[in-house]
C-alpha cells in the first residue's frame, strides 16, 4: 500500500466513510421554458424542460476528514463546495472535493448544476447514503439558488429550477433526437454569457396561457414519442422567450430549420447555445452546416439523445 493510500485508508477509519465519487451529466439548454399555472399556486411558477446532453460529463471526488470544513478543488467552486457541506448534513466531519470535466462555463450547458450534482453524489457515496433526485435537486438549489434538472436522469420533468421540484413527471425519456448544435453568437468566440446577472423573465398573462398550452403538447410528445411535435414546442418556446432573452439572427436560425427539414429549434434560454433538431433515422443534412456557416454561425457540434 502507498504512503497515499494509506492516509486515504486512515480517514476512512476515523469517519467511517470511504472516498466517495459522484459523476454528473450537462444539458444543452432547455426545450420549453416559461412560467406555468400550478393548481396549488396563486400565481404561475417558473419551470423548464431541459435537453440531455452526453457530450459532457463532470466527475467528482470526495474525501472525507476529521472536523467540520470541506475544501474544493479548483478552489473558484464555491458552489459545488456549498453542496458537499449540505450533503454532510449533521455528520461532523469536513474532506477535500474534487472536481474535474469540461462541461463550458456560462453557455446554457448546465455546469454549475453538473457540478454541484457530482459534489453530493460523492459526498453521499463516500457514506454509502444514496439519494433520491428530489432529494439532490432541493440541495441543488440550497446551493445556488436556481438550479437545472440534471438529476432526473430517467425521465423528463417540467423543473421548477428556483424551487427544486419537479411540477410534473412525463414519466419517461424524451423520444430520440439527433442535435446539432451551435454557438448563437455569429462569429462569437464562445465564451459564453453571464448566466447569472440576467433578469428572470416577466410574462403577461397570454404568453403564460400560451405555455399552458406548450405543456400540453409536451406531454402527449414525450408519451406517444413524437419528436416532430417536440420540434414544435421547442420552436415555439424560443419565439415565446424572444421578448425577454432574444436569440440573434432567430429568423435566419428558423429559415436554415425549414429549408434543411429540421424538426425544430431549440435554444439555451439563458446562454449562447442553440440546437436544430432532427432524428436519428434522418440526422442533419450537410447542408445545414454549411447554412450555419454562411450566416457566421461556426462554432458547431452534434450530438444524439433521448431514448426509444
Amino acid at each position: 500500500m502507498t504512503v497515499a493510500s494509506t492516509a486515504v485508508a486512515s480517514t476512512s477509519v476515523r469517519t467511517g466513510a470511504r472516498v466517495g465519487r459522484g459523476t454528473a451529466p450537462a444539458h444543452h439548454g432547455e426545450l420549453l421554458q416559461g412560467a406555468f399555472t400550478v393548481p396549488d399556486r396563486d400565481t404561475p411558477v417558473r419551470a423548464l424542460v431541459t435537453l440531455p446532453c452526453p457530450s459532457y460529463t463532470t466527475r467528482a471526488a470526495f474525501t472525507p476528514a476529521p472536523g467540520g470544513a470541506v475544501t474544493v478543488s479548483p478552489p473558484w467552486k464555491t458552489k459545488a463546495r456549498r453542496a458537499a457541506e449540505l450533503a454532510l448534513g449533521d455528520r461532523p466531519a469536513g474532506g477535500r472535493l474534487e472536481l474535474s470535466g469540461e462541461v463550458p462555463l456560462g453557455r446554457g450547458f448546465g455546469s454549475s448544476t453538473s457540478d454541484v450534482l457530482a459534489a453530493v453524489r460523492a459526498v453521499r457515496d463516500a457514506y454509502d447514503a444514496p439519494l433520491t433526485a428530489r432529494e439532490a435537486a432541493r440541495l441543488a438549489v440550497r446551493a445556488e439558488t436556481a438550479a437545472d434538472a440534471l438529476m432526473f436522469e430517467e425521465t423528463t420533468v417540467l423543473f421548477a429550477q428556483r424551487e427544486g421540484r419537479a411540477l410534473e413527471d412525463f414519466g419517461r425519456r424524451l423520444p430520440p433526437l439527433r442535435v446539432l448544435g451551435f454557438g448563437t453568437r455569429p462569429g462569437g468566440d464562445g465564451r459564453g454569457v453571464d448566466t447569472l446577472s440576467l433578469p428572470p423573465p416577466r410574462y403577461d398573462d397570454t404568453e403564460i396561457a400560451r405555455f399552458d398550452h406548450l405543456r400540453e403538447l409536451l406531454r402527449c410528445a414525450v408519451r406517444t414519442g413524437d419528436a416532430a411535435l417536440l420540434g414544435t414546442v421547442a420552436t415555439r418556446s424560443a419565439l415565446l422567450n424572444q421578448r425577454h432573452l432574444p436569440v440573434p439572427a432567430l429568423d435566419r436560425l428558423l429559415a436554415v430549420a425549414h429549408d434543411c427539414a429540421a424538426l425544430g429549434v431549440q435554444v439555451a434560454h439563458s446562454g449562447d447555445i442553440a440546437g436544430l433538431l432532427f432524428t436519428p433515422a434522418a440526422p442533419p443534412p450537410p447542408e445545414a452546416r454549411r447554412r450555419l456557416r454562411h450566416w457566421g454561425f461556426e462554432e458547431q457540434w452534434e450530438f444524439t439523445t433521448g431514448r426509444p
